[in-house]
């Protein structure tokens, strides 16, 4: 589970939780701390700070904060995931870079480009998602309307290469796309690890750790050194 140096340590806590209900061992990465890759299964690219806009094409400079250092480091884990078939898991941040690493862009701003767009902020459910049939999320959660949490002014504009749509909410912006590939990569723009009392929600990070049994022969356990959530 990759964190950054500021803000993030309850989304941390909680995908840790979320691992460890779904029968793994949660492996806290970020810098200043540990940064190898090579000993892991899979991996959850978590929530936390704006990624730099330059990364997107867009050259600005305006009163977000970045993690430059974080960025790096993420998309370096992206790239270890494609070099050996790793599946990933996005959250919010983690989505948008999953779709950046890809070549997509992000809507830098919901509130100036999309001025009619409710945008609520709220850690508990308050808008409504729309899984897309067919969709690899879908087989996960159901097609039904899901009802989702929002701590981001961001969103997924343009998609990356083999990247597709696997959710939208009622204001037709992005909240879930996915690899068309069949290797388990999916990004949600909600936090699901702070709404785990959701059946709907806990799927995910099981469907991530069942990517894990599924697709390595051989699952190898962090050293225990390591193992800090």
């Amino acid at each position: 589970m990759t964190t950054g140096r500021w803000k993030g340590r309850a989304m941390r806590l909680a995908n840790s939780l979320g691992v460890w209900l779904a029968g793994g061992i949660p492996v806290r990465i970020g810098p200043g701390l540990r940064t190898r890759f090579d000993d892991l299964d899979g991996l959850i690219v978590g929530g936390g700070v704006d990624i730099e806009s330059r990364l997107y094409g867009v050259d600005t400079t305006d009163e977000w904060p970045y993690d430059p250092d974080r960025d790096a480091l993420e998309l370096r884990g992206l790239d270890w995931v494609e070099r050996h078939d790793r599946p990933v898991l996005g959250i919010c941040r983690g989505a948008q870079l999953l779709n950046v690493h890809r070549g997509g862009t992000l809507i830098h701003d919901l509130a100036r480009s999309h001025s009619h767009y409710r945008n609520p902020r709220s850690m508990f459910p308050c808008k409504t998602a729309h899984p897309e049939p067919g969709s690899r999320l879908a087989e996960l959660v159901g097609t039904d309307p899901l009802r989702i949490n929002a701590l981001h002014h961001q969103a997924v504009d343009r998609l990356g290469e083999g990247m597709a749509v696997a959710a939208i909410d009622d204001g037709g912006i992005v909240q879930a796309i996915e690899f068309t590939g069949h290797r388990f990569r999916v990004g949600v723009q909600w936090h699901p690890e702070l709404m785990l009392w959701y059946r709907r929600q806990r799927r995910l990070f099981r469907a991530l750790l069942a990517a894990v049994e599924g697709e390595l022969p051989q699952r190898q356990s962090p050293a225990p050194a390591s193992m800090n959530a």
